[in-house]
């Protein structure tokens, strides 16, 4: 430990994530000793800010965890699966925000709010980070499954460009200029695929001027990852391996911040002022929620935020048991960068005072 405080690494400083990483890093409370950012060979030797100081990016290789208590992961799959392990076996805890190891039964899979309990049950020493859309929601439903006791989910996802990493940032701004000005677009079939052209990006349809229902890869049924993702982990999350859940995720034309509209079921008859109680006091939560006087979340006005907001709360006009809700949270913060933080923190401390 560097001044008696544990030595952090960042794997993937450089990305999108790593970039807000290292803003969260030099804004929240310091914890942290040596802090010391890792990326790939072709970016070893830049100097990037962090915590107010020029840090040197160092190459990843396994010598580099000599000596680092918490490595913080937000890389791709398949470089999670190969280095986070050799982090571990030189003593690190792994915090990795990839898909690698999250329905893994050895690894415990954490939203500080919700299963705070579990970073202490890590076998493999690793910490999964859950998706970005399953974080975009969870804080919200555990807050309200501790009191009601959740039943079954019925989800909608309305995802951000930025959820398919850089690429589609730009995918999406290079389509926006191409159509800008352009007042008849969107009134003929295939005109807005005629002007963006064939190069789509990371997404099979024209984001621009569009929705597209789909993210993700295809599985079974012809049902996406993403989906499967928010049943899956949703259900490790709250530790209700038995939930019903089924999502719809969508992709729409916002540069950062997911949304998700929720049809929620529980064991215990709700009202809206009874959600109103639970989530206004909830940690992680924002609720705005007043939509006569136009106040609910949007991602316009939740992007750059930490929170998960949430408003359009309604009981179901159908079942008494039953809530509608509306939810937003940005996805590179919450959904990645920070509950990876929060993790690494709650780690910190573990190790402070052992």
């Amino acid at each position: 430990m560097s001044d008696n405080r544990p030595t952090l690494a960042v794997v993937g400083a450089t990305g999108a994530v790593g970039t807000v990483m290292r803003d969260i890093l030099s804004t929240r409370q310091n914890v942290w000793g040596e802090i010391r950012l890792i990326a790939s060979a072709r970016s070893a030797g830049r100097r990037l800010t962090v915590r107010g100081e020029e840090v040197e990016v160092q190459a990843l290789t396994a010598d580099v965890f000599d000596g680092v208590d918490v490595a913080m992961f937000d890389v791709p799959d398949e470089v999670s699966a190969e280095w986070a392990p050799v982090a571990a076996e030189r003593g690190a805890v792994v915090v990795d925000n990839s898909g690698s190891f999250r329905m893994d039964p050895d690894v415990p899979l954490v939203v500080p709010e919700v299963n705070a309990r579990m970073t202490r049950n890590r076998p493999r020493g690793i910490i999964a980070n859950p998706n970005c859309t399953t974080l975009s929601m969870i804080v919200v439903l555990g807050a309200l499954h501790a009191e009601l006791g959740l039943t079954a989910l019925n989800a909608s996802s309305y995802q951000a460009a930025s959820g398919a990493g850089q690429a589609g940032i730009d995918t999406l701004h290079d389509q926006l200029n191409k159509v800008a000005g352009n007042r008849e677009l969107g009134t003929h079939p295939g005109d807005v695929r005629r002007v963006v052209g064939s190069d789509l990006g990371p997404f099979p349809a024209p984001l621009a001027l569009n929705v597209v229902p789909w993210a993700g890869s295809l599985k079974n049924d012809g049902w996406s990852s993403e989906e499967l993702k928010i049943r899956n982990e949703s259900r490790k999350i709250l530790d209700l391996p038995d939930l019903k859940v089924s999502a719809t995720c969508v992709r729409v034309p916002v540069v950062t911040t997911h949304s998700v509209a929720m049809h929620a079921t529980f064991e215990n008859e709700v009202t809206t002022e009874r959600a109103w109680e639970i989530l206004r006091d909830a940690p992680g939560v924002v609720l705005y929620d007043d939509p006569a006087r136009g106040e609910f979340p949007t991602p316009a006005d939740v992007v750059g935020t930490d929170p998960t907001w949430v408003g359009r709360i309604r009981r179901s006009l159908d079942d008494p048991y039953s809530l509608d809700l509306f939810v937003c949270g940005d996805n590179l913060r919450k959904g990645a960068a920070l509950n990876t933080a929060q993790i690494a923190e709650l780690l910190a401390a573990e190790l402070t005072t052992a």
